[in-house]
């Protein structure tokens, strides 16, 4: 069947009541993934913006840095994991508006790494199948992307 145009059904994905001058935050993402194919979440601990919701390991990407190699550094400093490049697999992204700014995350899959994921920042973590994932509340931006990771494993 030949495309005729934009699907009425999703234009409400588009026409959404979002500012255009909302500054634009980028952090990045994993789905880490053991050999039992459990996903690690993490709690925000207290005092962090939106405390007690699961998600994604990850972080901010700063200035000038690649999205794998802010990844790598966010392992490191969050779980004390050590990643290569190498073991990143892009997988989806998400793109959500908060209130003060607009959330663009690439997210990553990686079945190696080094080390045992510890705790270092006062998160509590967990190694989830996928299917429970939706069992754990998650910020709006990760919300959508269970499906995703659900599907890819």
């Amino acid at each position: 069947m030949p495309i005729t145009g934009p699907d009425p059904g999703c234009l409400h994905a588009v026409a959404r009541d979002v500012p255009d001058d909302l500054p634009t935050l980028l952090v990045v993402a994993v789905a880490l993934v053991d050999v039992d194919n459990r996903v690690l979440i993490a709690k925000r601990p207290e005092g962090k913006a939106m405390a007690g919701l699961w998600e994604f390991p990850g972080g901010k990407v700063a200035d000038g840095e690649l999205p794998e190699s802010a990844l790598i550094r966010e392992l490191k400093e969050e779980l004390d994991i050590d990643v290569t490049h190498s073991c990143l697999a892009p997988l989806t992204f998400a793109s959500h508006s908060y209130d003060e700014f607009h959330l663009l995350m690439p997210v990553y899959a990686c079945r190696v790494w080094h080390g045992t994921p510890r705790p270092t920042e006062g998160q509590e973590l967990k190694w989830i199948r996928p299917a429970r994932l939706t069992d754990y509340p998650m910020p709006p931006a990760d919300a959508p992307l269970v499906a995703m990771i659900r599907d890819y494993l």
